[in-house]
C-alpha cells in the first residue's frame, strides 16, 4: 500500500478528495493537509501547513514517512472579501498587491508543495502529482479575457506542471505530474459566481471529487505535463 497526500483537504473539493480516497481503500494512509488542523478521521491523518510559508510545507512533507502514489494540490484562490480581491474585469481594476497574493496562493504555493513532495516519489513505481487548475488560464482557450490576476496565476501554475514534467521524467519515468480543471463547484471559491451557470453544469464538490479521480485513474507517464478538464478532455494551455 502507498499514500496519497491531498493539500487544501479544508476546502469543498479537497475535503471530498480527501474522503474518497479514504473510503477507497487504496492508500494507506491519507494524509490530509489544511491551514487549520482537522478532525482525523478514518484512515486518515491530518497535517497543518500554510500555502505561503516554504517552512511549513518542507515540515509537512518530511513529516510523511511513506512514498506517496499520489498529490493532490487542491488549494486555489478567486476572490477574498478581506482583502478586497476580485477579479477583474478591466485593466483599470488591477491592483499590484491582489494579484501578488494570487500568484503566492494560485501558483508559488504549489510550486513549494512540488519542490519538496516529488523528491517523495519512487522511482520504480507510477505515481501522480495532481494540481487544481481552471479553464481560464488556457491561454489557448482564452476568448473573453478580464480576471486578470487569476488567469495569470493558473496560466503560470500550468506552465510550472509542464516544467515538473519534464524534469520527472528524467528521474522518474513512471511519475505523472497534470493540471485538471474539475468545472465550476459549489465552494466558496465560485459561490459569487454561480448565477451565469447551468445547473447541470454546477457539481457538488463529491461530484467533482468523483470526476477528479476517475480522470486520475486513466492517467498513464504519457500524460505526464497534461492539463485535463474533469470528463477527461484535453485543454489546451
Amino acid at each position: 500500500m502507498s499514500a496519497a497526500v491531498v493539500f487544501g483537504a479544508g476546502g469543498g473539493v479537497g475535503g471530498a478528495l480527501a474522503d474518497h480516497l479514504a473510503a477507497s481503500g487504496r492508500y494507506t494512509p491519507v494524509y490530509v493537509g489544511a491551514r487549520r488542523p482537522l478532525p482525523p478521521g478514518p484512515h486518515q491523518i491530518p497535517f497543518v501547513y500554510d500555502l505561503t510559508d516554504e517552512d511549513s510545507i518542507f515540515k509537512a512533507a518530511s513529516d510523511i514517512e511513506t512514498p506517496p502514489a499520489l498529490v493532490l494540490v487542491a488549494s486555489g484562490m478567486l476572490h477574498d472579501k478581506s482583502r478586497s480581491i476580485t477579479p477583474e474585469k478591466t485593466l483599470r481594476a488591477i491592483q499590484p498587491e491582489a494579484m501578488a497574493r494570487l500568484f503566492s496562493v494560485n501558483t508559488i504555493g504549489p510550486a513549494l508543495i512540488a519542490k519538496h513532495m516529488l523528491r517523495k516519489f519512487p522511482r520504480d513505481r507510477p505515481a501522480v502529482f495532481a494540481v487544481l487548475s481552471a479553464r481560464v488560464g488556457s491561454i489557448g482557450d482564452n476568448r473573453l479575457g478580464g480576471w486578470h490576476g487569476y488567469r495569470a496565476s493558473k496560466a503560470a501554475l500550468n506552465m510550472l506542471i509542464v516544467n515538473f514534467a519534464i524534469e520527472m521524467r528524467r528521474t522518474h519515468p513512471l511519475a505523472v505530474v497534470v493540471a485538471l480543471h474539475p468545472g465550476t463547484v459549489e465552494s466558496g471559491l465560485s459561490e459569487p459566481f454561480h448565477a451565469g451557470v447551468k445547473p447541470w453544469k454546477l457539481f457538488s464538490p463529491d461530484t467533482a471529487a468523483t470526476h477528479l479521480l476517475d480522470v486520475i485513474d486513466r492517467l498513464v507517464p504519457d500524460d505526464s505535463g497534461g492539463f485535463f478538464a474533469w470528463d477527461g478532455t484535453r485543454l489546451p494551455w
